[in-house]
C-alpha cells in the first residue's frame, strides 16, 4: 500500500483537520510542513501533474503577499507561477496530499477521504 504524505503548515486549521481524518484512518502518514522543507520546483510540478491542477488552482489569493506582489488581474505564465509558489510559499493552497500516484488538494479536508 502506498505511503501518504501530506504537505501542510502546522498552524493551518485545514492541515489541522486534515491530520485529524488521518490519525482517524489508523493508515501511516508522513506530515512535511513545506515551510520547513520547501518545495523544489520539480517536486511542486510533480505534485500538480499528479492531481490533474496547475498553479492557478493552487494560488491563495487572499494572503497578503497576493496582495503585496500585485498578482490580482495579472495573467502570468504557469513557470513564473511555480517561481513565485517556490519563493512565497503562503501563495500554496494547503494541504497537498499524496498517495502514491494520486494527490488531492484536500480543500475541504474531508478531500482526503478520497485518499483513504
Amino acid at each position: 500500500m502506498p505511503k501518504i504524505t501530506i504537505y501542510q503548515k502546522p498552524t493551518c486549521s485545514t492541515c489541522r483537520e486534515a491530520i485529524k481524518l488521518l490519525n482517524a484512518s489508523r493508515q501511516d502518514y508522513t506530515a512535511v510542513n513545506y515551510y520547513e522543507k520547501p518545495f523544489t520546483k520539480a517536486h511542486l510540478k510533480e505534485l500538480l501533474k499528479k492531481a490533474g491542477l496547475n498553479a492557478t488552482d493552487i494560488l491563495r489569493t487572499k494572503e497578503d503577499i497576493y496582495k503585496t506582489l500585485g498578482l490580482a488581474g495579472k495573467k502570468l505564465a504557469e513557470e513564473e507561477l511555480l517561481d513565485l509558489m517556490i519563493k512565497h510559499p503562503d501563495l500554496i493552497q494547503r494541504p497537498i496530499v499524496e498517495k502514491g500516484e494520486k494527490v488531492v488538494l484536500a480543500r475541504p479536508a474531508e478531500t482526503i477521504k478520497r485518499l483513504l
